[in-house]
């Protein structure tokens, strides 16, 4: 049997995660959102590419991320001290939801569990290094995301 396509190509790619980031930005800065607005006020203009290259490396597509823009550490440095919520978690969580629809990632159950799950998961983590006085560890490879318990489904198998 082949090995399951990673969940990058499943989605994509990298023009995929870059709509998915593109549509995800300019929704939350075109119509502020009350909630996530005043955590990107100012960022980056190639924030929403930046944040696309980190998921595809996450994802299981080549190491953009880490090569160009300084990996885990980098990620790290850009959540330390910011103080994010739950409510801000929980509303990110939602907002890449309905932006992988308006994207047209797949909507294939399988593959919205394993990108959910990894949205969970680092969102929360996110929180947890962004309070005062985290020490979260420097250094540590970028995480890679797979199919977990649900691989997909192809016909024919």
């Amino acid at each position: 049997m082949d090995a399951p396509p990673t969940l990058y190509a499943w989605a994509g790619g990298a023009e995929a995660l870059e709509r998915l980031t593109t549509v995800f930005y300019d929704r939350i800065l075109g119509d502020p959102d009350p909630i996530l607005e005043p955590v990107f006020r100012g960022m980056d203009a190639h924030h929403a590419r930046h944040v696309a290259a980190w998921l595809g490396e996450v994802f299981g597509g080549p190491p953009v991320y880490t090569e160009h823009h300084g990996g885990y550490p980098h990620m790290l440095g850009k959540h330390l001290g910011l103080g994010l919520t739950e409510t801000q978690r929980a509303r990110w969580v939602q907002a890449i939801g309905q932006a992988a629809d308006a994207a047209g990632l797949p909507d294939d159950p399988e593959f919205r569990s394993a990108f959910l799950a990894y949205v969970e998961w680092g969102s929360r983590l996110a929180v947890q290094n962004s309070r005062p006085g985290a020490t979260p560890p420097p250094e540590a490879p970028v995480p890679r995301w797979g199919w977990g318990e649900a691989p997909p489904y192809v016909p024919g198998d």
